[in-house]
């Protein structure tokens, strides 16, 4: 469980915001002031539970957030040293997500929101990433984040790129057509018996490899900003049966670390050629595959632009970042009735600023 805990603001009026987090597995709650400030945030990980399957499996992940709740939730609050009389209002990931995970959330939130009287906020999942780098300053950049922005979003289930043209204002650039970085990390894992989940298992292995080992294919996918790993993907797969035939054993730190490579070579150049495309004047890098050593190492030695990318326990799913985007929407004065519903598929660009 992560909680980490800021000092509170006194110079200005505070808003607090009680942030629910389920799109997932992993189910976090915390309480956030004036859209900076962490109170508590406290993340319940299932990534064991799931790791006998390999990847996420929906009912699974849904049961064990109702388990779940009851404790984050209690721990959030004692962290914060709030009751829930004492917060403005109440966020919480409506999509998008797993349909039955976010059910749970959002039916958490709604619960609370009718026991307490609380506005209720419904958040998009991906702009909590987006504003995530709110939250606090990565070591060693002194910039403020200036707009317009790029933003990379990128994480098992999602990879887009995002021109972002003032707060809370988004225009689509491009996506992913096959697999996600992060589900392109698990699959490869898979193929060389590492440990789900995969990001984590290739990055540590990868220390210890050669990146230029091997010559995997990049899908630069010109004339446009969309991403491919699909491919990459079997050409991993194929270089592992070529290897196998010749039965001398596989060299998996070097196949690890050329793969990881050949991702972060896709990431970092599309997302600094679109920065380039746009005039933007800073960088945006977040989701849980942000978390990787070697992307973040990348588009610091790379980019002319300030680089902002959130530390090490904001990269991944947390109820913070959820709790920052209801902040913002909250003194724009958004409230979401009861019978507000979770949209598993909500396109970000459907946001209104």
């Amino acid at each position: 469980m992560i909680r980490p805990t800021g000092q509170r603001l006194t110079s200005e009026p505070s808003f607090r915001i009680l942030g629910i987090e389920s799109s997932c597995d992993e189910t976090a709650v915390a309480v956030v002031e004036n859209g900076r400030i962490i109170l508590s945030n406290v993340v319940a990980s299932q990534a064991s539970l799931h790791a006998q399957f390999g990847g996420v499996f929906p009912e699974v992940a849904s049961r064990q957030h109702l388990l779940n709740f009851p404790p984050v939730l209690e721990q959030a609050l004692k962290d914060s040293h709030l009751e829930l009389k004492d917060v403005d209002a109440i966020a919480v990931t409506r999509g998008p997500g797993l349909p039955g995970s976010l059910v749970v959330g959002l039916n958490i939130a709604k619960g609370l929101a009718m026991m307490s009287g609380k506005p209720l906020i419904g958040v998009h999942h991906l702009e909590a990433h987006l504003l995530s780098v709110e939250l606090t300053e990565e070591t060693g950049n002194t910039n403020p984040l200036v707009y317009p922005a790029i933003g990379l979003i990128v994480s098992g289930g999602h990879t887009e790129l995002v021109l972002i043209e003032a707060p809370l204002c988004y225009r689509a650039l491009g996506a992913t057509l096959d697999d996600a970085a992060g589900e392109a990390f698990d699959k490869v894992a898979r193929l060389l018996n590492l440990p789900y989940p995969g990001g984590p298992s290739i990055q540590a292995i990868s220390q210890h490899g050669d990146p230029q080992a091997f010559r995997f294919p990049r899908a630069w996918l010109e004339g446009t900003w969309n991403f491919s790993f699909s491919g990459l993907k079997t050409a991993v797969l194929r270089e592992i049966k070529r290897l196998e035939r010749y039965g001398t054993g596989l060299p998996i730190e070097d196949l690890a670390a050329s793969f990881q490579q050949a991702v972060v070579d896709v990431l970092v150049g599309k997302t600094l050629q679109a920065a380039e495309a746009f005039y933007a004047q800073s960088v945006v890098v977040v989701g849980g595959v942000s978390a990787n050593r070697a992307l973040r190492e990348a588009f610091f030695q790379q980019s002319k632009l300030p680089v902002f990318i959130p530390p090490l326990e904001l990269c991944t799913d947390n109820a913070a970042m959820t709790a920052v985007v209801g902040y913002h929407r909250y003194r724009r004065g958004q409230r979401d009735g009861l019978d507000m519903d979770v949209l598993p598929n909500w396109p970000l660009m459907e946001l209104s600023s």
